[in-house]
């Protein structure tokens, strides 16, 4: 019987810690392809934690009966404690909360500085801006945009940003942060426990395997560039609740952190570096930061998808545009594009001569790392 307690206190823990450790950044565990089997391990977690908890139970007596109890005890604490530790204290969404109320102030009662990173997002004439301080934290925000449900997302470990409708199968749906894929956020909904990669919206595991979330246009800027663009946007305000974890990502925006896991490359082409990520159809193409920092401008395809990219005088805010095939080459001054006689601003918008606006193309800055992961046939 005593074998039976030992072999139930080590199968208990040697599980709860696989359990975590392939859905956290744990040393090795995110350069593994092995979500088939950290998704087996979550769905059978009450049929293992039964077996080893009943082996424990039935050991039990016959252990304390011998003359190692205090080695029973010892073990049991260990065990009870790791289990409490991987389901409590290392579990994403209780290290990552929501907040309790997404509270949004127009450009008047704003408080968040304007040099701020936000990604910004527009719907059926509404425009909100949410700053990568907080959304950064707390890895998605549930709110209500143009009288529909939006789910704004952002891994700071792959520097990725991405609006949702937060809907399976046209159903409306709840999210939690469940863990990381390849250092990407990944969540699970509720009706079926499918996981979710936060840099593309695929599921990745589970009952709806393949399947997509409905992607919304989005914007990084600075929020002094998106309310020129859009005066009468909401700004997301930070919960008080939480101002000590938004400080802590006081830095990250700039690049400046300190964390192995979220600091930049300033050299390019490195994990850590920054790229803007385009995707058009099934063709996707990395532009580096640092290019772009230098050029301002650049006028490319992306297969066979002629696109402008673009940096704004802010040195923070992009954008990308799909240009018709007999537009020449653009060109950029003082936040204004201009092209065969013709000028428009950073949304696409014709200011001057004949044609249509412009198409917006969504662009993520991202780590090369992330970007070339999930694009593996990406050109740079």
């Amino acid at each position: 019987m005593s074998k039976i307690f030992y072999f139930g206190i080590i199968g208990i823990i040697l599980y709860e810690i696989a359990k975590v450790y392939f859905i956290m950044p744990m040393p090795g565990s995110q350069q593994m392809n092995s979500i088939d089997i950290a998704y087996f391990l979550h769905s059978w977690r009450w049929a293992f934690r039964i077996v080893f908890w009943a082996m424990i139970l039935i050991g039990v007596n016959s252990v304390w009966k011998g003359k190692v109890k205090w080695l029973a005890a010892l073990l049991f604490i260990i065990a009870g404690g790791i289990t409490y530790a991987t389901n409590y204290e290392m579990a994403a969404d209780t290290m990552f909360y929501q907040p309790n109320e997404v509270i949004t102030n127009n450009a008047p009662a704003n408080k968040v500085k304007t040099d701020r990173l936000i990604i910004g997002v527009e719907a059926n004439g509404e425009a909100k801006a949410y700053p990568i301080q907080f959304i950064g934290y707390h890895h998605q925000v549930r709110d209500v945009l143009g009288g529909k449900p939006i789910m704004v997302t952002y891994c700071t470990v792959c520097r990725t940003g991405r609006v949702f409708e937060p809907a399976v199968n046209g159903k409306p749906e709840t999210f939690r942060l469940v863990g990381m894929d390849h250092f990407n956020a990944m969540f699970e909904d509720e009706a079926t426990g499918s996981w979710w990669r936060q840099a593309n919206g695929e599921a990745i595991a589970g009952p709806l395997k393949g399947q997509m979330l409905p992607e919304m246009a989005s914007t990084q800027t600075s929020l002094s560039q998106w309310l020129k663009l859009h005066p009468n946007s909401k700004i997301m305000q930070p919960d008080p609740i939480y101002q000590a974890r938004y400080d802590s990502m006081s830095r990250y925006e700039s690049g400046k952190g300190k964390s192995t896991l979220t600091k930049t490359d300033t050299v390019s082409w490195k994990d850590k570096s920054w790229v803007v990520g385009i995707q058009a159809g099934k063709a996707s193409k990395a532009f580096d930061w640092n290019r772009l920092k230098k050029d301002r401008i650049i006028n490319d395809k992306v297969g066979n998808v002629p696109v402008v990219l673009v940096l704004s005088s802010d040195n923070q805010s992009f954008f990308a545009f799909d240009k018709s095939a007999d537009i020449h080459d653009f060109s950029a001054r003082n936040d204004t594009l201009f092209a065969d006689g013709a000028s428009f601003n950073l949304l696409g918008k014709r200011i001057s001569g004949k044609g249509s606006d412009l198409k917006r193309i969504n662009a993520y800055q991202e780590f090369w790392h992330s970007w070339r992961t999930f694009h593996p046939d990406t050109q740079m």
